[in-house]
């Protein structure tokens, strides 16, 4: 089964307490900030994002994936990469990591320019999407 290159696209900014969620529209070209969703990796959190990829008929997700400025991973890459594999075996599309380095740092500066009350998490992760969208432009 080939996955459409088209279709919306979740991104998840993981992290152990709160996790940024964003979704693209179906045609990969806006993205929105959606609520975070708590304790991802639990059984609850892992329904609710199971629960958001049938309801926004999701093709792909992206896991944000936190390395250092250099590159070198940490104990939080090694989570995300755990708790993407994880996500893997409860849904039919695929996940994929994409580096968020700076999406926090935005997320910041996005809230201080607008006065935005959206999540820092859920900005973070909207970030993140715009990222791994424009790398696949090139």
């Amino acid at each position: 089964m080939s996955v459409p290159e088209t279709g919306r696209v979740l991104a998840l900014d993981f992290g152990s307490k709160r996790t940024g969620v964003a979704l693209s529209d179906p045609t990969g070209t806006i993205v929105r900030p959606h609520p975070p969703i708590l304790k991802a990796n639990s059984s609850d959190g892992l329904a609710r994002v199971v629960d958001l990829v049938a309801s926004h008929e999701v093709t792909r997700i992206v896991v944000g994936l936190p390395v250092g400025l250099g590159g070198d991973e940490t104990t939080q890459t090694a989570r995300c990469r755990s708790y993407a594999a994880r996500l893997a075996q409860h849904v039919a599309v695929p996940v994929e990591l994409h580096d968020e380095r700076y999406t926090s740092r935005l997320a910041d500066r996005t809230m201080a320019e607008t006065g935005s009350s959206t999540s820092r998490d859920s900005l973070a992760a909207s970030h993140l999407l715009q990222s791994w969208m424009e790398a696949r432009e090139t």
